[in-house]
């Protein structure tokens, strides 16, 4: 038997000028806008029970600001908070979003956010009609790639540069499933909920843009007539779109940037393009189910801290001195490498003097025979493809930058190896398969 209602509801966000940008180890500030970033809402109802779920396009929503966004949803709408999801895109170029910043742009800004979800929150739930749901997959290729890789002389890095000559192989798989759950509605526009793991760094540049996550959304809706359109990143902590040896024309549309990232609104568009393509090989074939019943469970578990060896502090303060007093020049490193010394040295003075632990907290949804796991922060496509496998679903989709922004999340093997993400996780080795077997076990439990 089918129980289900879903509604969708849409709000711009656009910031002022003079914003600092978040995502990169520098200063940006806006002084222009490319497209709109969008809070979009989804309400989900079966019998006495509703879901909500928020995408919102930025970097990334550290906890405590997650925590107040879902506190003032519920108080606004009556749902349990922990019926409520706030996912961030990850684009980079969206405003910073910092609780307790004295910057008066800043802190208006984060206000204004916030209501236009609690407003997104409310319309979503007031547009709730009868629906049936189905849902497929497309794949979208050679649009996300493994972005670390072993070097001739035994190092790992990430994003090494465009044809460098000194890349042995990259390290892991991609993962180019496009999922795609499609939401029918009585007398209304029909919903696709649309998920693919990357990185949405593609624009670059102190222009405020969705990059391709808000871009996809726009071609999707303008393909599919009566459709909108709301997308959740999937695992994208060791991929982005960085292809380092581009078959002729892939590069099209492409610069080299300041960190030897290869960036270009015009490939974002691609982005969206190609994996639109993905949403439409799904769209009329899905498989439709009856969903009669929805429910969510959130799990709190604690994860030993990435502490640094105090002889390696001094080293660490040099370092951020450095790059905090704009003398990047004077770091022995270049580019990425540059970037990941960075961050290596920001983690060793954040945890100088502990925590010895963190706590992340993980939301599971469930809608009939498909399953949502919300992770918080930057999960590596190893964990994104074990979720998936999780038994007692037909689909199981993991999202990443869920309920908080907490870091990333390596494999085991990459501490040993090195590379930017692991340099700089707060999270000893093991967190990525604690994840995994937690996981696991909530989504067990939610299915019970």
């Amino acid at each position: 038997m089918n129980n289900l209602k879903v509604g969708f509801s849409r709000g711009n966000i656009n910031p002022p000028m003079g914003i600092e940008i978040g995502g990169y180890y520098k200063v940006r500030r806006a002084d222009g806008i490319l497209d709109d970033l969008e809070v979009n809402a989804l309400a989900i109802n079966s019998g006495d029970k509703t879901i909500l779920m928020l995408s919102l396009d930025h970097c990334g929503v550290f906890r405590n600001l997650a925590d107040l966004f879902r506190t003032r949803i519920s108080e606004a709408t009556g749902v349990d908070v922990n019926s409520i999801s706030i996912s961030a895109t990850h684009t980079h170029t969206a405003p910073r979003m910092r609780l307790g910043i004295k910057d008066k742009l800043e802190s208006d800004y984060i206000e204004f956010v916030i209501n236009r979800a609690v407003d997104a929150a409310k319309f979503a739930i007031a547009d709730l009609k009868d629906a049936k749901m189905g849902w497929g997959i497309g794949t979208a290729p050679r649009l996300a790639f493994v972005r670390r890789y072993r070097m001739k002389d035994g190092s790992i890095k990430t994003n090494p540069g465009v044809n460098n000559p000194d890349i042995v192989s990259p390290i892991g798989d991609v993962d180019e499933r496009v999922s795609v759950l499609r939401f029918d509605r009585e007398g209304a526009d029909s919903i696709v909920f649309a998920h693919f793991g990357c990185h949405p760094d593609v624009v670059g540049g102190c222009k405020i843009s969705a990059d391709w996550p808000g871009l996809l959304r726009r071609t999707v809706e303008k393909v599919l007539d009566n459709t909108k359109c709301i997308f959740f990143n999937g695992a994208e902590g060791d991929v982005n779109h960085v292809n380092v040896s581009p078959r002729p024309g892939e590069f099209n549309g492409m610069f080299v940037d300041f960190d030897d990232v290869s960036r270009g609104y015009a490939h974002a568009e691609y982005f969206a393009r190609v994996i639109t393509g993905g949403v439409l090989q799904a769209f009329d074939k899905v498989k439709y189910v009856d969903v009669d019943n929805i429910a969510t469970l959130t799990k709190t578990i604690k994860v030993p801290s990435n502490m640094p060896d105090p002889k390696d502090i001094p080293q660490a303060k040099k370092i951020s001195d450095l790059h905090n007093a704009g003398k990047d020049d004077e770091i022995p490193f270049k580019g990425m490498m540059l970037t990941t010394v960075v961050a290596e040295a920001a983690r060793m003075l954040r945890l100088e003097n502990g925590p010895e632990f963190f706590e992340l907290e993980f939301i599971g949804l469930s809608i009939g025979p498909v399953a949502i796991f919300g992770i918080p922060g930057e999960p590596f496509t190893g964990i994104g493809r074990a979720i998936k496998e999780t038994e007692g679903y037909e689909l199981v989709l993991p999202m990443c930058l869920t309920n908080g922004s907490q870091g990333y999340f390596p494999m085991y093997d990459a501490y040993a190896e090195g590379g930017y993400e692991a340099r700089g996780s707060n999270y000893k080795a093991g967190v990525a398969e604690l994840i995994i077997d937690e996981g696991k076990k909530l989504l067990a439990e939610l299915g019970e």
